[in-house]
């Protein structure tokens, strides 16, 4: 059982000897990922280590129970120990999504409901940075628009993570948020009290480590240059520093506006582009490997709503996994672990399914 962890094992050691050798560092490339394949395996070997030992101990109560009855006594808490060190090894042997480590861009966009749709995308900016910050990321507002009332039209924020491990990974956690939000409550505006349904989206993308992983040619790349303007059409500055990057071949449009200097929007553009280009080319390789079936809930449809927030009954409802509880007070201030839990869960659960067929 468990005859493929040798090879990883194996694996885990040469890594472990390549972290040593000072050359690697000189290449931040290469180090960071050395640094997250070794980390993800770290976690193989432990887990491996520990059921290697219960089993191990198992087998040893079952030689001795037959001379002394108290080894006999260790055998059903062994047997469970065993049984749910081995379920746990078999998840981390899941072949991993090879963007778990990588950090994220998301934009959060308003949609049907007009004003109080702009107010809840606020609401779940400031939900995500909440997020980010109990799981200590860092996070940069890249571009915003704000709306007249205080909402938000559009917003793009990189989320950065501080451990080299795949499962700790952003974008392990920030995947299954992207799709169609849903939001029920009295809107601030509504006199009557009658309660609105309106909804936001929400886009996310794996961040390109280094600028040379998404090949871009400049002669595919439309580049205009507009004077920026803040909410409701009032000047933000003078200069013509905003920025419009057209990837013609793919169609691409990405805009930034918030710097004043317009180099500064056209790096932000360019990292919001490679993003972008990078995601693209894995749904293309995904859809033609035939990878992603049909529902699975690593496909993030982006047109699919994947979550109910209902305001008056305090409740939180996540449409792919069947989550659902009454906290929503405390998911709006970041609590939202659980109901990532509850997806990444059921992908282990496709995934496992999937090796199971082969």
């Amino acid at each position: 059982m468990f005859e493929s962890v040798n090879s990883l094992i194996a694996e885990h050691d040469d890594l472990q000897q390549q972290l040593s050798d000072p050359e690697l560092h000189s290449d931040p490339a290469r180090s960071k990922k050395v640094n997250r394949r070794y980390a993800e395996l770290s976690r193989i070997v432990a887990s491996y280590n520990e059921w290697k030992q219960l089993s191990d101990d198992l087998e040893a109560a079952r030689e001795l129970a037959a001379e002394d009855a108290a080894f006999a006594e260790e055998i059903p808490g062994l047997e469970q120990s065993v049984e749910e060190t081995g379920e746990k090894l078999r998840r981390l042997l899941i072949p991993r999504d090879p963007n778990d480590s990588r950090d994220v861009i998301m934009e959060i966009k308003m949609g049907e409901g007009g004003a109080e749709s702009a107010l809840f995308a606020g609401d779940l900016l400031r939900m995500y940075l909440h997020y980010a910050d109990s799981k200590r990321w860092k996070a940069e507002i890249i571009e915003q628009t704000s709306s007249d009332l205080g909402g938000i039209k559009d917003v793009q924020v990189a989320f950065k993570g501080s451990s080299s491990d795949p499962a700790e990974g952003v974008w392990a956690h920030l995947k299954y948020e992207g799709g169609v939000h849903r939001v029920q409550r009295v809107p601030a505006t509504e006199s009557q009290g009658r309660i609105h349904t309106s909804a936001a989206g929400v886009l996310v993308f794996p961040e390109v480590d280094e600028p040379e992983e998404v090949d871009i040619n400049p002669n595919d790349l439309k580049i205009d240059v507009f004077r920026s303007s803040g909410p409701g059409g009032q000047s933000v500055n003078t200069t013509d520093s905003a920025v419009r990057i057209t990837h013609v071949p793919t169609g691409i449009v990405v805009s930034m506006q918030n710097e004043k200097s317009q180099l500064q929007n056209r790096e932000a553009a360019m990292r919001v582009l490679r993003a972008r280009l990078l995601a693209k080319q894995q749904e293309e390789a995904d859809a033609e490997a035939a990878e992603f079936r049909k529902g699975q809930i690593r496909t993030m449809d982006r047109s699919e709503r994947i979550r109910t927030y209902n305001f008056p009954e305090n409740r939180i409802a996540d449409h792919r996994t069947g989550y659902k509880a009454y906290n929503l007070d405390a998911v709006m201030n970041g609590a939202l672990e659980p109901v990532i839990e509850s997806n990444i869960l059921a992908d282990e659960e496709a995934r496992l399914a999937d090796l199971g067929n082969e």
